[in-house]
């Protein structure tokens, strides 16, 4: 789609900050009619465009693209019963069996069944056209033919989901045969009604490795994994090791099994691991019921898809008090997605909900620490970590006599051993280490204080009190949006233990959504760098 829009050029910074986003993007042409990058979302969109065409007198058609993926998500639904039979729009639905995962639930079940004839169509449109042409019986004569014709229709063939709602139906078509996708658009365009086409296609089709293993090509990175396995393969494995002892371990994803590290866990314990679908919300929800029936759920959820259940965290876990496990993945900047997928702002808005607890560990030990606290906490816990692995400059900086006991903080320095000292917590950690290192160079000492257990912030201010009494100079150093972040909730805790904030400073991602329109380096970007870092204490 870029390539054909006159992107072709520019194809070479694409996945890059400030160059072509992953996705579309209204900002960046013309032919991006909607900006994309979470799911479900295109009929909602289309239909709004559709809708404001009707009001201006347009005659246009718009069409709208959605795969069967997002089919199961449920604004996806909410929006299909929102099309009025009458409406100019036309909605593509793309089967291939696949979203990222392969395809779970009713619905995806059901898309695999639907069958409908060109002729029959026709027969329809044409039977239709003469009855409303009866002087006063047309119409009432047409509403009972086609209630007889449906109860006729469902004794030989399983009813149609679209046509139920008043859409016109046609496929399925094979949707890798160009000629016959056209014929489909072109048929559609004539109904002048609101039409479901629907497609089959094959995943990665063109190209072998792509169709023999689709999953891998889904979203592919120009960088290569690093040898130590990321946060998400230490989650799936302490969790696998937590159900062989405990049978009220569960796990849930939201379509995210592979992403999320999931895919071993199903495999050993298929019984326990529950795929819902793109379903943020109902994961949650849905998570909150396992644990109101005794069981312990492990929902695994990207912190940019997590904000779209953030209503079920209020009211149907927090509210509740129940012992939901919340795991955070890609809790950092999504340096080659971009703005629709940093995940910036969970930090902030769960600390908005009373009764969660957060974590952020930031080794490998410490993640399985967390999991441990997490499983046997009566309160709702989240658990948050970047796409990557654990950095061995931070390691050595801060755990120099390995995990602790209990989650807490960790340092690079004792109690009264430094005056300028830098706070973070997760992703950010190993390039606060490396601006500690750039300092120690020119003979300027900087302490550095991690935070692993963010939230009650009370409970980490007390802990971080006796390191930055009598400080100079205190930089929280957050990779997460500044109003309502950890920064401040500290600085509030703080100033509540009595002690006097003048010094305190913040450097976090402050009213944008860290989307730079040229290309730089993100960090550089934001004042990031372990460099930019560095200059607050020079």
């Amino acid at each position: 789609h870029k390539i054909l829009t006159g992107r072709r050029n520019e194809f070479e910074k694409l996945r890059r900050a400030g160059g072509l986003s992953g996705f579309t993007s209204m900002k960046e042409s013309e032919h991006d009619a909607f900006g994309a990058g979470h799911s479900s979302t295109s009929v909602s969109a289309a239909l709004g465009f559709a809708e404001a065409d009707l009001l201006k007198g347009n005659k246009a058609y718009t069409v709208a693209v959605m795969g069967d993926g997002a089919f199961t998500g449920g604004m996806a639904h909410e929006a299909i019963n929102n099309c009025r039979p009458e409406l100019p729009l036309i909605i593509i639905l793309n089967d291939n069996g696949m979203s990222i995962s392969v395809n779970k639930g009713a619905f995806a079940g059901y898309l695999s069944k639907v069958r409908f004839s060109k002729g029959y169509r026709r027969w329809k449109r044409g039977t239709k056209s003469v009855i409303h042409k009866i002087p006063l019986l047309g119409k009432p004569l047409s509403a009972t033919l086609s209630f007889f014709k449906n109860r006729i229709k469902n004794m030989f063939f399983s009813p149609n989901y679209f046509e139920d709602l008043g859409l016109y139906y046609i496929g399925a078509i094979d949707g890798n045969d160009y000629k016959k996708v056209e014929a489909a658009l072109l048929e559609a365009k004539t109904l002048g009604e609101c039409t479901i086409i629907h497609i089959k296609t094959k995943k990665g089709k063109g190209y072998a490795p792509a169709e023999k293993n689709p999953d891998d090509f889904h979203s592919v990175s120009a960088s290569s994994l690093p040898e130590k396995p990321h946060f998400n393969k230490i989650f799936a494995e302490k969790l696998m090791e937590i159900a062989e002892n405990d049978k009220s371990a569960v796990a849930v994803t939201a379509a995210m099994g592979i992403g999320t590290g999931l895919w071993e866990f199903e495999k050993k314990f298929p019984e326990r691991y529950f795929d819902v679908g793109i379903a943020e919300q109902h994961a949650l929800t849905f998570s909150a019921g396992l644990a109101a029936n005794g069981m312990k759920p492990f929902a695994a959820i990207y912190s940019t898809f997590l904000q779209r259940g953030y209503d079920s965290i209020v009211h149907d876990i927090a509210l509740q008090g129940l012992p939901v496990k919340i795991m955070i993945d890609r809790a950092s900047l999504a340096l080659s997605d971009g703005a629709t997928h940093h995940g910036i702002f969970d930090v902030a808005f769960l600390s908005h909900v009373p009764g969660v607890e957060l974590y952020s560990p930031i080794t490998r030990d410490t993640l399985r620490l967390a999991l441990d606290e997490a499983l046997v906490s009566k309160n709702p816990t989240a658990i948050r970590y970047p796409n990557a692995a654990e950095d061995d400059g931070v390691i050595a900086a801060l755990y120099k006599n390995g995990a602790p006991e209990k989650l807490g903080i960790a340092t690079s320095f004792k109690p009264g051993e430094a005056r300028k000292i830098f706070i973070c917590y997760g992703s950010i950690t190993p390039k606060v280490v490396e601006a500690m290192k750039i300092l120690e160079d020119k003979n300027i000492q900087v302490g550095v204080i991690a935070i692993e257990k963010l939230r009650p912030y009370k409970a980490a201010a007390e802990l971080i009190l006796p390191f930055i009494s009598g400080a100079e100079k205190i930089v929280f150093v957050e990779e997460g949006i500044k109003s309502g972040g950890a920064a401040e909730a500290l600085r509030e805790e703080l100033i509540g233990l009595g002690y006097n904030t003048e010094n305190y400073g913040i450097v976090a991602i402050d009213d944008n959504f860290a989307s730079p329109d040229e290309c730089v380096d993100l960090y550089d970007y934001l004042g990031m760098s372990p460099k930019a870092l560095s200059e607050h204490f020079i």
